[in-house]
């Protein structure tokens, strides 16, 4: 059978699209913090309200845009919120205080929330249903690659030049994907407007949230709650080990264990199911996380950073994938919001209550704590998800075994 196309120029167009989306997000991420305590001379407590603010603000919006995706249209959404997007970059050069940054970036948060769950929810019907995971898998790389790209630039231009480049450079990069946005074509799903008209008008939470993408999204979030611990606080355990040097490749070696993968793990996605990916995957986490936490040299500690990136950074469009795949095909923007508001979620709860665990305890007690909840998370996957495929494998097999006798 000859296989439908997935590299499309659609397929490339969103993609692009999040990719700069991804990489304003993480320049500003590692940046902002300098540009606070420096330039505006405010105080620490400043630096996680601005990035706090723009994470709460895309949580908040994401189960709306959901709901939204599937009745007013993909297209117009994703229009409305790279436009959002676009006007709060332009708007960083008249940040002169971090009252203006503030609003500015719940702005921001609102827009990128928006734009990131509809190109979410564009991709997955843009990709061939038989190649599902192969095809998010790709498309997530390109915001892995984001997550490289993003702090090494943003990073490298401020120890060079001023902030003035860095926000211009921001605003090109959001300028590139408001323009993809009018360009690619986008496929509306007739059949979710039909749905939506017939659902209870007023307010329920099942209006904003696909109760079939639930139990899956549970597991990203606490994987994700996980992952932040890597997140917020790589730069500074590798410091306390005495490997600064070593944290700026930390990424690198994530990143180039996922390229490396990604060819291989989306289409084994598609033709074993998701048990034979997400489950090793999530050992090889915990068994990262558990490496980090007795990391006392370079190569331990890089090979850590690889062995994540080999596990978590291979679970996030395989569990994606899932809560698509489990939700109906009309509601396919509503699956993908829910997924990534427990996703972010998970990030954002984590950054918070990690740091106060921290200091209480060292970070290598920190991360071997995560490594526990890592295998919670096996657990919560098994349970809630994985069990139910191994039972519908065995009653195919019962069936099959039936059939022949």
């Amino acid at each position: 059978m000859k296989k439908e196309p997935l590299w499309t120029k659609d397929f490339l167009g969103v993609s692009f699209i999040s990719f700069f989306l991804f990489v304003v997000f993480y320049i500003l991420l590692t940046t902002l913090p300098i540009y606070v305590l420096e330039d505006l001379n405010s105080s620490e407590s400043s630096v996680g309200l601005v990035t706090g603010v723009f994470l709460i603000a895309a949580v908040l919006c994401r189960p709306f845009t959901g709901k939204w995706i599937d009745v007013i249209g993909r297209k117009k959404i994703l229009l409305f919120a790279v436009a959002i997007f676009f006007i709060s970059s332009l708007l960083y050069q008249l940040a002169s205080s971090v009252t203006f940054l503030v609003i500015l970036r719940f702005l921001h948060g609102i827009g990128f929330g928006m734009a990131t769950t509809a190109t979410g929810a564009i991709v997955a019907d843009i990709i061939p249903d038989r190649r599902k995971g192969e095809g998010l898998g790709y498309y997530a790389l390109f915001m892995n690659l984001a997550m490289v790209i993003g702090p090494f630039t943003g990073l490298t231009i401020v120890q060079f030049t001023n902030f003035s480049w860095l926000f211009n450079l921001c605003l090109i990069m959001a300028i590139i994907a408001f323009i993809l946005s009018f360009i690619v074509h986008i496929p509306e799903a007739s059949p979710a407007n039909n749905e939506s008209k017939n659902e209870p008008s007023g307010f329920s939470i099942s209006s904003f949230f696909e109760k079939n993408a639930v139990p899956i999204a549970i597991v990203g979030g606490i994987l994700a709650l996980a992952y932040s611990g890597v997140l917020s606080f790589i730069s500074i355990y590798a410091n306390e080990l005495g490997l600064i040097e070593a944290a700026s490749f930390f990424f690198v070696v994530y990143a180039a264990f996922i390229i490396a993968s990604r060819p291989f793990t989306g289409r084994w996605f598609d033709m074993y199911g998701e048990n034979r990916i997400v489950y090793p995957a999530i050992i090889l986490f915990a068994i990262g996380m558990l490496m980090l936490s007795f990391a006392t040299n370079t190569f331990f500690f890089l090979l850590a950073g690889g062995l994540i990136g080999l596990g978590y950074g291979n679970l996030s469009p395989a569990l994606q994938t899932i809560a698509i795949q489990n939700s109906d095909s009309s509601k396919s923007g509503l699956a993908t919001s829910t997924f990534f508001t427990f996703f972010d979620s998970g990030i954002g709860i984590g950054s918070y209550a990690l740091g106060v665990i921290a200091v209480y305890t060292s970070f290598s007690n920190l991360y071997l704590i995560l490594a526990g909840v890592v295998l919670l998370a096996f657990v919560a996957y098994h349970f809630l998800h994985g069990k139910n495929v191994l039972n519908v494998q065995k009653q195919a097999k019962q069936q099959l075994t039936k059939n022949i006798t």
